[in-house]
């Protein structure tokens, strides 16, 4: 299973991302802010740099959007997730 040990904001809609793989890397989230209603408010940097992880480990944010740590591990890295292709 994959999860989110680390996010740090670095600018603009990018994240840094650790995961519990050892690996890590930047991820772009602009698209995603764009085509979310729920994602809304985060169009306002000031509201996207609030992200924090929740409990399960979740990227989330205090509007209610969220990112599952498979998607953001897919975009960090380029590699597929196995088990979300079977």
């Amino acid at each position: 299973m994959i999860e989110v040990c680390e996010a740090i904001y670095q600018g603009d809609y990018k994240i840094w991302i650790k995961f519990n793989t050892g690996e890590s890397g930047v991820v772009d989230l602009f698209d995603l802010v764009q085509k979310y209603k729920v994602a809304e408010p985060l169009l306002d940097t000031n509201e996207f740099k609030k992200l924090y992880l929740d409990g399960w480990p979740i990227l989330a944010w205090p509007c209610g959007f969220d990112l599952a740590p498979e998607s953001l591990y897919e975009r960090a890295t380029g590699k597929r997730v196995e088990w979300l292709t079977n």
